[in-house]
């Protein structure tokens, strides 16, 4: 008798372990998509899984759903390890019942996330969902309710990391919007409220499923996706990157991670990689390449708002972020979605102490109608605020243009940047010599009758309102620079400015919590 019941268990733990049956297994691999479980195994340290709620089935008596019952009900739930340290995963199989959500579904998810938050570990979960449940009516609504309010008392506890392997649609992309990182794989998966049968119906425009949400169109466009990947695999090595660089809550550091790069490396390169042009755009790519230990940089957003660079690298072994202008791309202008862009991560990197390191080389905000009716100043005061409420430390480097409203933005000492340095090429000003002298002396060089004399004239004003204010030396003359660094010595310096900072202690007024611009 006992023989039997092992054999029982035996037979449906194969059972659960093959989701919804061989033929939906296949049509999954049929669209270039991998099972829950698959996905899982690539995931995660080989043999670390250790499965949750393997026997739960739905409840539901509607619509015949009595007569369809599956172990493990629609999704893949429990605790299992990357690199070593613990993660809590959810993966919804979409071979069974499409991966909608049941009441029961939402309870296997609400259980590993709230061991997630109880024990300090990140969370990461893989979408891959028709929806909800219509079959169980208000029942399944209430269980995306109870995830989202999980995933937002989790936000700033533990890193929160979605995948979309598949159809995220409707009440379900609200989950990974509240998370802190969202990967979408090429060609396969897409995020919508509304599907394109609707959206044609509602406004007649016609619309494909990956023009209306597909990856390319939320790493791009809406900026909801942070990570792109060409296939599932790429995605699920990239989720394992991720982590790498984050603590497994608010209260850790991240992972040291050895390095052979020396400290005090040089880069000759640097010295001359500022143009004699203060108009000619340069890649900051090689400046972060060159610092960074080992030139390893996992970048996000990348290709959403390209004239700010945000993403993790290691300095010396410890995780910093990045955050950096970049001249190529509207001159390294601020804009509405390079604000957001930029205030989010900073915020999520103040929120587990991982420390900030800002290039600065930005002429101003963006101007013109588009940007001032689309609340550019709300925006741009999110990256204000952003920089301001930190309290981890933040090492900056101006490397050429910071003038005006956006010098202060891009973390300038009056918002606590612990330590500024500038490189000899900086010009920190309230704008540029040209805009300065047209305020100053449009009136008097205007009156000059001779065009020579005038022209002249012009030249002499702004050579003077250049040696006055666009340079390093008058911002440091008042100690709003620390030092002027010698561009090759940039990663020692940022280094040391940093092994400096690691034991700071800075903390904000009580609150229940801010009201940022939103």
């Amino acid at each position: 008798m006992h023989q039997d019941k092992i054999k029982e268990l035996v037979e449906r733990r194969k059972s659960a372990r093959n989701g919804g049956g061989q033929k939906r297994i296949d049509a999954q691999h049929a669209k270039g998509k991998m099972t829950a479980r698959e996905r899982l195994a690539l995931l995660l340290d080989e043999g670390s899984f250790e499965e949750f709620d393997m026997f739960v089935q739905h409840r539901c008596t509607n619509f015949g759903m009595e007569k369809s019952r599956f172990d493990g009900d629609g999704v893949v739930t429990g605790m299992g390890t990357i690199d070593g340290r613990q993660v809590y995963v959810f993966a919804q199989d979409f071979t069974v019942n499409g991966g909608s959500m049941s009441e029961t579904m939402a309870a296997k998810i609400c259980k590993v996330m709230d061991l997630s938050v109880r024990n300090g570990v990140p969370f990461i979960g893989i979408n891959d969902s028709g929806g909800a449940r219509i079959q169980e009516g208000i029942n399944s609504l209430a269980g995306f309710g109870e995830i989202f309010e999980r995933n937002i008392l989790a936000s700033g506890v533990v890193p929160q990391i979605s995948g979309i392997f598949g159809p995220c649609a409707g009440g379900a992309v609200y989950s990974p919007a509240l998370t802190d990182f969202t990967i979408m794989v090429k060609d396969t998966s897409y995020m919508f409220l509304t599907g394109p049968g609707v959206v044609k119906t509602v406004t007649g425009e016609e619309v494909t499923q990956e023009e209306l949400g597909g990856a390319t169109v939320h790493a791009t466009k809406s900026g909801v996706a942070h990570f792109s990947a060409e296939n599932e695999k790429e995605a699920l090595m990239t989720i394992r990157k991720l982590v790498s660089f984050l603590p497994s809550n608010n209260l850790e550091q991240a992972p040291f991670i050895p390095t052979t790069d020396p400290a005090g490396r040089y880069d000759d390169a640097l010295n001359t990689i500022i143009p004699e042009s203060p108009n000619k755009p340069y890649d900051m790519y090689q400046v972060i390449g060159s610092i960074v230990d080992d030139g390893g940089f996992l970048e996000v957003h990348k290709n959403w708002a390209k004239n700010i660079i945000v993403g993790f690298a290691h300095m010396n072994g410890r995780s910093v972020g990045i955050v950096a202008n970049q001249p190529k791309i509207l001159a390294g202008v601020l804009d509405i979605n390079a604000s957001r862009k930029a205030a989010r991560f900073v915020r999520f990197c103040d929120a587990f102490n991982i420390p900030i390191v800002t290039l600065v080389d930005v002429p101003g905000f963006l101007c013109g109608t588009q940007q001032e009716y689309g609340g550019i100043i709300s925006h741009g005061a999110k990256l204000l605020y952003a920089y301001g409420e930190a309290t981890v430390p933040k090492v900056t480097v101006t490397l050429r243009k910071s003038y005006g409203g956006a010098h202060i933005t891009m973390s300038c000492k009056q918002l606590r940047g612990d330590i500024n340095y500038a490189w000899p090429s900086a010009n920190i000003a309230v704008m540029g010599a040209e805009g300065a002298v047209e305020i100053l002396y449009s009136k008097e060089i205007n009156a000059i009758e001779d065009p020579a004399e005038r022209t002249a004239r012009y030249e002499e004003k702004k050579q003077e309102y250049n040696d006055l204010f666009c340079n390093p030396y008058n911002a440091a003359s008042y100690g709003y620079i620390d030092d002027i660094i010698e561009p090759r010595n940039t990663r020692f310096r940022v280094i040391r400015a940093l092994e400096q900072l690691a034991g700071k202690k800075q903390e904000n007024p009580w609150k229940k919590h801010d009201n940022l611009p939103l």
